[in-house]
């Protein structure tokens, strides 16, 4: 799915998967203070760390968005591993500060091998818990 493009679910639109993740925002937060830019490099894009790092509470952040690359691989029904890098799911913001989804190369053959068209988000965080849910859809 391309910037800024909004996508809408007209009759006769497909949902093709869905998935959900729910992770302790602690557990993220751990996670960077022991292993710091080799963690954040792995798991997450340069666009992912440029917002998250401009925060006051990155790690809330950063645990949405691990959320998020869970919740589209599921919705794949692949999981992170050979179909899926970590890398190959970045969130942004879209021009209402709604959350999106850039897919690399090999995610947007991954989703164009299933017949989809976009990737829908939905991001949530508290203090204490990050969860996201992703849906693939062809519309």
């Amino acid at each position: 799915m391309s910037a800024g493009m909004a996508i809408s679910l007209p009759p006769g639109g497909v949902l093709l998967g869905l998935g959900c993740d729910l992770i302790e925002v602690e557990r993220i937060r751990g996670v960077l203070e022991r292993h710091g830019d080799r963690f954040l490099s792995r798991t997450f894009t340069d666009e992912e760390r440029a917002y998250c790092s401009k925060l006051k509470f990155p790690h809330k952040h950063y645990a949405a968005r691990w959320a998020a690359k869970e919740a589209v691989s599921k919705a794949f029904t692949t999981g992170i591993g050979s179909h899926l890098d970590w890398t190959s799911i970045s969130v942004y913001h879209g021009v209402r500060l709604e959350p999106l989804v850039r897919l690399d190369d090999k995610a947007r053959a991954l989703l164009q091998q299933v017949g989809g068209t976009g990737v829908l988000l939905s991001l949530s965080h508290t203090e204490t818990h990050a969860m996201a849910v992703a849906a693939l859809v062809r519309s």
